[in-house]
């Protein structure tokens, strides 16, 4: 859903000051997940929001879900927020392990989990393909044959999971959502791996492309920090829950038009 200029100053009126925060963060907490004073957030871009990706507004900064609950939790911790925009998530990952930032939402799998330390999730999607008009592709499993060609986001939890999955035919990765539309349209690819919230927007910027009905896995986008730093992880995981608990999130994706979405129920 694109959101007008007029919409995200509302959208932060909502959502401001109600995230459910632990206790006021101390020094230990403040130099793991803070040391430069700020907050170092890191977001993913596409050319439509979701409840994971950002669109770019004409001034060039990120808007959506993740922009503002990386603000609920700047507010909570009382340092400013600094945004890295990239355009998949392989960038924040490399980013977050290098230390260049601070802290992201993003899906985990093993892969994540052995570079970064790994919180909750906000939200539980699931993947599947849009497929190009004329491929000839009717369900997921149509998807595994030979000679069809299939491309993913690189560096993702989808990239990997769909190389997992697929025995018959192989997963190209390519570097950000605008250019996987755009080999979808040239005919460059015959179908693309994303999950279901992202790829409905996306499907009118490619004529004649259908989303295929199901998942080949689920994804848990989670709050993620610097790996050994367990201050930082125990604080933004605490946050988390309380801003899912007190209802900040499912305020943040209301306002943000994403009524059907579902919060993550409540972590371990």
């Amino acid at each position: 859903m694109k959101l007008g200029s007029l919409a995200w100053p509302l959208l932060l009126t909502v959502v401001g000051g109600c995230a459910g925060a632990p206790s006021k963060p101390d020094t230990a907490v403040l130099k793991e997940i803070a040391p430069t004073g700020k907050l170092r957030f890191g977001i993913v871009y596409a050319p439509e929001a979701s409840t994971f990706f950002v669109a770019r507004g004409a001034d060039g900064q990120g808007r959506g879900v993740t922009v503002d609950l990386a603000r609920e939790l700047g507010r909570a911790l009382g340092v400013p927020v600094e945004f890295f925009m990239a355009p998949n998530s392989g960038e924040v990952t490399d980013a977050l392990a290098e230390g260049r930032i601070d802290a992201a939402f993003m899906p985990a799998d093993d892969e994540r989990r052995r570079r970064l330390d790994v919180g909750p999730a906000y939200s539980v999607l699931e993947n599947t393909y849009l497929v190009r008009a004329g491929s000839g592709i009717a369900s997921i499993a149509e998807v595994d044959r030979p000679g069809v060609r299939v491309i993913a986001i690189a560096g993702t939890t989808t990239l990997r999971s769909a190389g997992r999955t697929l025995t018959q035919t192989t997963v190209t990765p390519v570097p950000s959502v605008d250019e996987a539309l755009a080999a979808l349209r040239g005919n460059g690819a015959d179908a693309f791996a994303l999950t279901h919230d992202t790829l409905g927007p996306l499907a009118a910027r490619v004529p004649g492309s259908r989303i295929l009905d199901g998942a080949f896995q689920r994804v848990f986008v989670s709050v993620l920090v610097k790996k050994n730093h367990p201050a930082a992880l125990a604080y933004a995981s605490r946050w988390l829950e309380g801003a899912k608990a007190d209802g900040t999130v499912r305020r943040v994706f209301d306002a943000a038009g994403f009524t059907a979405a579902a919060v993550a129920p409540p972590g371990p």
